[in-house]
């Protein structure tokens, strides 16, 4: 290779290894071609020692060359040992040349890395900026996305308040509409329906009437002896033929249940007792209450159709006049003996009879419990006591106090019964101790125990 085709080689390398690390250009390298050039001269004369330069054809020009050979072979000798070190020399030269060219490539990949290094640094100053700036737009971004959110939520809060009043208003609306079209149906379905409940109540009414009716027509037709022989008290038993005295204490007395537990309070008077007698026993609540406390109680009521009501349920209850049966019962016989609702019919003479036939048929400790309208509570005239017909006058508890005192009884003591406001809500108007004086139990009852 000559040296023309050497450089040119060397410029195409250097091209293009200025092509693929343009950054290895700002790594100055120095020249080697004065080098390749004095190294091509120099092996071009190590090449031509012992030969011989080139002659004309001829005799004279081929002795004359054979003669230089002669002395060249001849002079092998003397410049062997020249042209060694020349040789020598040379590859020494050739060997420092591949150096530097080494030493070119080491520099030209220097370069490259200095310049991949400097980009490296212009990407990393680069990359600080860039995130400075990143970090910058998203904390704009971020306020603005918040902002955004805020004015949107407030929109939404705005329209779902302005969806939720019209829809409340809507739906109140209809449910008023919807209330006030149920109510108007309501009240005409309750008043249809009260309208044939109250038909069907009548002839109900007027079908057990006409039946109780019948029924006791037929017991009287069919009774085959007398009854025994009483003294009922005036007018009892004329108005009881004149109207249905079960249902008259059904409607104005109140129903079974009512009665029942109105009575719980005298259980624990009569509770242990082992011989109890209910005078007036009418449906047989109290014996009822003394059957559910195992206390042997029986009845005598001068209607045969409470007796036979009392009965049907299996109590102890037969028809009497409560004179003549306690006349016929031995002295202190009883242990208790209780009557509701019966003095009132009595006339104001044979009250203290009653008391004091009672009195005698009870033993020692006995208890004597009556329970009467309450002349005291003005409501009862007004309401309450000239309901019934049968009624003859009130008794006013100092008085029987007095009879039950008068005939061996002691430990008298009174309770009021059935408070007048709970019939009469209007009674909450006046003031609270004149209610309590002139407004207060409708009934009273007055126990004693016999001395």
């Amino acid at each position: 290779m000559d040296a023309d085709e050497l450089t040119a080689v060397l410029q195409e390398v250097r091209e293009r290894v200025r092509a693929r690390h343009p950054e290895a250009s700002s790594v100055p390298l120095p020249d080697l071609l004065a080098l390749l050039h004095a190294r091509d001269a120099a092996e071009a004369k190590v090449a031509a020692i012992g030969t011989v330069n080139p002659r004309r054809g001829g005799p004279l020009n081929w002795l004359a060359q054979q003669l230089k050979k002669m002395v060249a072979r001849g002079l092998d000798w003397h410049v062997r040992e020249q042209v060694e070190f020349n040789r020598n020399v040379m590859a020494c030269v050739q060997a420092g040349l591949e150096a530097l060219e080494e030493t070119r490539r080491a520099l030209a990949s220097l370069g490259a890395i200095h310049g991949e290094v400097q980009e490296l640094k212009d990407i990393r100053s680069h990359w600080v900026d860039w995130r400075q700036e990143w970090e910058r737009k998203l904390v704009l971004n971020e306020t603005r996305l918040l902002r955004s959110v805020a004015e949107l939520n407030a929109a939404f809060q705005h329209r779902a308040g302005q969806l939720e009043s019209g829809f409340r208003d809507r739906v109140n609306e209809q449910h008023a509409e919807f209330d006030r079209a149920l109510e108007r149906s309501s009240l005409d379905i309750q008043k249809r329906l009260w309208a044939d409940m109250e038909r069907i109540r009548s002839e109900y009414d007027r079908m057990i009437h006409t039946e109780l009716r019948l029924i006791r027509q037929r017991a009287v037709a069919s009774a085959a002896l007398p009854a025994a022989p009483v003294s009922p008290s005036p007018a009892s038993t004329a108005v009881e033929s004149a109207f249905d005295y079960g249902r008259f204490a059904e409607r104005f007395r109140g129903s079974e249940e009512y009665v029942r537990a109105s009575q719980q309070a005298y259980l624990p008077f009569f509770t242990g007792r082992r011989e109890v007698l209910d005078m007036g026993c009418g449906r047989g609540e109290f014996l009822e209450l003394m059957r559910d406390a195992g206390v042997a109680a029986r009845g005598i009521d001068l209607s045969r159709e409470s007796v036979d009501y009392c009965r049907s349920k299996g109590l102890q209850a037969e028809t009497a006049d409560l004179f003549a049966y306690l006349a016929d019962l031995a002295e202190a016989s009883l242990d208790g003996i209780f009557s509701a609702q019966v003095v009132e019919h009595l006339t104001p003479e044979r009250l203290p009879e009653m008391v004091r036939l009672a009195a005698s048929r009870l033993e020692r400790g006995g208890v004597l419990a009556i329970e009467t309208p309450n002349p005291a509570c003005l409501a009862i005239f007004a309401s309450h006591f000239y309901l019934d017909p049968t009624h003859v006058r009130p008794v006013p508890h100092a008085l029987l106090g007095f009879y039950m005192e008068e005939f061996g009884m002691g430990g008298i003591e009174v309770l009021e019964r059935s408070p007048a406001i709970e019939s009469m809500p209007e009674l909450a108007s006046l003031p609270e101790d004149f209610r309590g004086a002139f407004f207060g139990g409708l009934d009273y009852a007055i126990i004693g125990k016999k001395l």
